[in-house]
């Protein structure tokens, strides 16, 4: 598996402290993306699987709050097969795990079996405007929303938040959200940044990206008028 960051990060990407990996590889091409650098499949740190099992148990003590270990990306499950056996492997050491998702893998279902924390970014409510910014079809991403929602799994949604791109008809994508409901989701919306700005090698092509507190409050409470609870970290 190549790896492209790692760290510990306090409550951010999921429960407590956690050993947090970014694995190199995305199939997605979102502009505002604050980890370009894992984009490409080549560039990283090449480690097995035994050798991230084995950091990982070094480092229990830091799981305090809850905490344990997140694999986040680039895209995460785009090393699948090494992905399951990797948290399976976690699992049985009683470390608990978490992935962040883009949502779009066909194995999202079979890999969230071994998952005990499942964050997954829905960036997108309109078909068209999906492909346009992230390269990549929106129907997988329903799919396994669907899939998860209907399965009633923990699930905790993000939602990039960004001016002139999906945030135009908080109704609209509230009302795409609300289509599958499940009492284990949470939401949260992400107001856009730039802090992977200067990381980008190509031109950043978002202007004007920021959102507005009224922009923020007007989604949160069309997901609330729906039954949707959403939460801060």
């Amino acid at each position: 598996m190549r790896i492209f960051g790692k760290g510990f990060n306090f409550g951010q990407d999921g429960p407590g402290n956690r050993l947090v990996y970014h694995l190199q590889g995305c199939n997605m091409r979102c502009p505002w993306c604050s980890n370009p650098e894992g984009m490409s499949s080549p560039g990283g740190t090449e480690l097995s699987v035994d050798e991230i099992v084995r950091e990982c148990a070094r480092s229990r003590a830091m799981f305090f709050s809850g905490g344990g270990v997140t694999f986040t990306g680039g895209e995460a499950t785009l090393w699948g097969d090494e992905l399951i056996l990797l948290l399976t492997r976690l699992q049985e050491l009683g470390i608990h795990t978490a992935i962040e998702t883009n949502g779009t893998s066909p194995r999202l279902g079979e890999i969230a079996e071994h998952v005990d924390y499942l964050i997954m970014d829905i960036k997108h409510y309109d078909a068209v405007e999906h492909l346009r910014y992230t390269a990549v079809p929106i129907e997988a991403v329903r799919n396994n929303y669907e899939l998860l929602c209907r399965a009633k799994r923990q699930l905790h949604i993000r939602i990039p938040l960004i001016n002139g791109v999906n945030s135009d008809d908080p109704e609209a994508f509230a009302e795409y959200l609300a289509s599958y409901r499940s009492d284990s989701a949470v939401y949260e919306i992400l107001p856009y940044h730039e802090y992977g700005k200067d990381k980008w090698k190509t031109e950043y092509t978002v202007k004007n990206g920021f959102v507005s507190r009224e922009q923020v409050a007007a989604l949160e409470g069309a997901l609330k008028e729906r039954g949707l609870k959403t939460i801060t970290t």
